[in-house]
């Protein structure tokens, strides 16, 4: 299933795991002009390099894939709705200024992407509730506005106050020789919007996931990262069921 916001991939099951991909996909529907190089539509700022190839190859009987439409240049679907980066004018130093919009156009961005993005995802959940949501994301190795942070965990682990499945899985990929990043290179308990909404706000068991790109940037890596996080995700999920 395909829509202008999102795509449903695989037959989401009850008491299955659904992977929620907020920021899966560089693409710029018709009507959008973000004003910037075609080239930027390649990185990290507009796109989670490799969470795509990841999603689609994790979607098979008792897993199905929720994945952004749009890029997140576009419409960050992981943002509060009154949050000033859901329609970022700069992104790592760079200016989007397609993105410089008066209060009707921005109202008018969001009711074509946002609502229907986290509309749909709700009826997803409410119709065929998972036993686990899967939130996968990529990080870059670095910044390009702060090269000399480097970010050496192959994998964070994100959580806001329900740290029942993070505290499972980071032992689970640590078994596994990983350096994983508790709350790294991000904090769930600053940016967690999406889980914020559709998991904790409704008692839904979930895991906040955070793959270093230059892990999944080529399809043996993709491959590789599938099949581990689905793995561990069937751990995480009987281990509370």
């Amino acid at each position: 299933m395909q829509s202008d916001t999102y795509r449903l991939l695989g037959q989401p099951r009850s008491g299955g795991v659904l992977v929620v991909a907020d920021h899966a996909s560089n693409r710029v529907p018709d009507g959008v002009d973000l004003g910037i190089a075609p080239e930027l539509l390649e990185q990290h700022i507009a796109v989670d390099i490799g969470v795509a190839g990841v999603a689609e190859r994790m979607a098979r009987p008792g897993f199905a894939a929720y994945l952004a439409n749009v890029s997140r240049l576009v419409c960050d679907f992981n943002r509060d709705p009154d949050a000033p980066g859901i329609l970022p004018q700069v992104s790592d130093g760079h200016l989007i200024p397609g993105n410089a919009l008066s209060a009707e156009d921005r109202a008018e961005r969001m009711m074509r992407f946002f609502e229907p993005y986290h509309s749909g995802l709700a009826a997803v959940l409410e119709a065929t509730p998972p036993a686990l949501i899967l939130s996968l994301h990529s990080f870059t190795p670095s910044l390009a506005s702060d090269p000399t942070q480097q970010r050496p965990w192959h994998v964070g682990v994100l959580y806001n106050e329900d740290d029942r499945a993070a505290r499972l899985a980071i032992s689970l990929l640590e078994a596994e020789g990983l350096i994983v990043g508790d709350q790294q290179p991000y904090s769930g308990k600053i940016l967690n919007a999406t889980m914020n909404r559709h998991a904790e706000a409704q008692g839904r068991l979930y895991l906040g996931i955070e793959v270093r790109q230059d892990q999944i940037g080529d399809a043996p890596g993709q491959a590789a990262w599938a099949e581990r996080l689905g793995r561990i995700t069937q751990a995480v999920a009987h281990h509370f069921s």
